[in-house]
């Protein structure tokens, strides 16, 4: 399949620039993806939408203030947008410049810090800082707001850019289908039976990257660190037995949960993963999917299609411009349900 097959024309201003004042004000497009057929919700409404025995996986990452901005010491300023931490003083960035950047480049950042560029992995750089690398990031950077919003990060970004449930630091984007959850939804989810599990996938820069290649099985996606503990495999085994779904909240816990069932079963453990999930995936463990609105022709859209069909997900899409839906990170949210296709495949395996 080619790009262009996930394109959409999208009004600029359905790009949602602020989050809405209440997280769990968003609206809500359910697509059953068997059908096509297409349900206008409150995100209030998610659990109209759940079955008993459910079982909702989260990402508990939490957002790295991830930006920073500097000058190299031969003069020129430059900007930092950090990928992963390596080590305690080491780090790998996307880094842009003038004149761009070479091993041993100095970069003088704020309150006296130094960076030096000690190698290069494909688009990235690794640095060495002269400190804690996760501490000075958490002091002095900015949140990395995604590039199709049209401000600087302020105040208000460090808590809304980020789940209530992120506890493990590592990301530079939000997991943002969990961003409309708030305290009190989650407290009625437990309240009402549903199951709730976590696994943990650091989100790098590089989900904004756009496909470079016209066809899609040329592209190749940036590596990113994940963990499954033994409690969440524990709880997919449960919700099989009972007959309920394992919901992905978010494009992300799909991608880990997917990558760590490539060998069969689900396993636990820590790894990478560059897995590119395209039609014609044969999905071994998620049976609904929460997540927001895509960028056209990019990775995650094509993921939702492979899940539920891309005409169909190309019409709710068409659907919700013409509904005037708020778009990407602070935007309004989807629940979708697979192609038939996907299960019977599964069951085909089983």
């Amino acid at each position: 399949m080619r790009r262009a097959d996930f394109a959409y024309p999208l009004p600029r201003e359905l790009i949602a620039q602020h989050p809405l004042p209440e997280r769990a004000a968003s609206r809500l497009l359910a697509l059953d993806g068997g059908s096509g057929a297409l349900q206008d919700l409150m995100f209030r409404d998610l659990m109209t939408l759940l079955r008993p025995g459910d079982l909702l996986v989260l990402n508990d990452t939490r957002v790295l203030p991830a930006r920073l901005r500097g000058r190299k010491t031969s003069g020129g300023s430059c900007e930092i947008l950090l990928e992963r931490i390596l080590g305690v003083r080491r780090f790998l960035a996307q880094a842009r410049a003038s004149k761009g950047f070479r091993p041993g480049t100095e970069i003088l950042l704020p309150e006296g810090a130094r960076a030096v560029v000690v190698g290069r992995r494909e688009d990235l750089h690794e640095f060495e800082l002269d400190r804690d690398a996760l501490e000075y990031f958490e002091r002095h950077g900015s949140m990395p707001l995604p590039p199709y919003i049209d401000r600087e990060a302020d105040a208000a970004d460090r808590e809304r850019y980020q789940t209530v449930y992120g506890s493990e630091p590592g990301a530079v984007a939000a997991p943002t289908a969990g961003l409309h959850f708030d305290e009190p939804s989650l407290a009625r989810l437990a309240a009402a039976g549903f199951a709730i599990a976590r696994l943990t996938l650091h989100v790098g820069a590089g989900t904004f990257q756009p496909l470079r290649v016209d066809e899609i099985d040329e592209h190749r996606m940036h590596a990113e660190h994940f963990r499954i503990p033994e409690e969440t495999v524990a709880a997919v085994d449960a919700t099989r037995r009972r007959g309920g779904r394992v919901v992905a909240i978010g494009t992300t816990v799909v991608r880990s949960l997917e990558a760590a069932a490539a060998g069969g079963a689900l396993a636990a453990g820590s790894s990478e993963t560059d897995i590119f999930i395209k039609p014609g995936h044969r999905f071994r463990v998620v049976d609904a999917l929460l997540t927001n609105f895509h960028l056209a022709e990019s990775t995650l859209l094509i993921l939702v299609s492979a899940f539920a069909g891309r005409e169909r997900v190309l019409a709710a899409y068409h659907h919700a411009i013409a509904g005037c839906y708020r778009f990407f990170s602070y935007g309004d949210a989807m629940f979708v349900t697979p192609d038939p296709a996907v299960l019977a495949a599964r069951e085909l395996r089983s």
